[in-house]
């Protein structure tokens, strides 16, 4: 049974559903499932539970970050285009008191300027982008390290 101290959520905003079909020459060929396997297999390697999940809605993805208190050890999130607009998403985060890395798959300053400035990385412990999925892999690896020494 993984305690609550070995949890991490893992949380996926919009549009990461369609990884594997969406612009593979910004995102890969990787796919949502492909990224999950990943992420679970790098967790057990680490001796982390793993809850992941992806929503297309913020309201959704807000009460997912609000669960984890209490619940979970840290949150690697990926708020996908929330990153730049949701201030409640930050607020959230913030109330978890836990850590969290944000995680982008592309390289979110190599793109559009409005992708540039990020209300997650405000509260974000580290921020990791332009990797493709091994991004979460490092998140993760980062994350574990960071509960050890706490």
């Amino acid at each position: 049974m993984v305690r609550p101290q070995n949890l991490v959520a893992v949380l996926n905003g919009p549009n990461m559903n369609m990884l594997g079909l969406r612009q593979p020459h910004l995102y890969g060929s990787a796919t949502l499932d492909d990224l999950e396997s990943l992420c679970a297999e790098t967790g057990e390697a680490l001796g982390l539970g793993i809850d992941f999940r992806q929503t297309n809605g913020e309201g959704e993805l807000i009460s997912w970050v609000q669960e984890c208190r209490g619940r979970a050890a840290g949150i690697v999130i990926n708020p996908a285009g929330y990153t730049t607009t949701s201030i409640a998403l930050m607020d959230a985060l913030l109330a978890t008191e836990l850590p969290v890395i944000e995680v982008h798959v592309t390289n979110i300053h190599k793109r559009e300027e409005f992708r540039h400035n990020s209300y997650v990385s405000k509260v974000a412990l580290g921020v990791i982008c332009g990797l493709g999925i091994r991004g979460y892999a490092l998140a993760l690896q980062a994350l574990a390290e960071i509960l050890e020494e706490s």
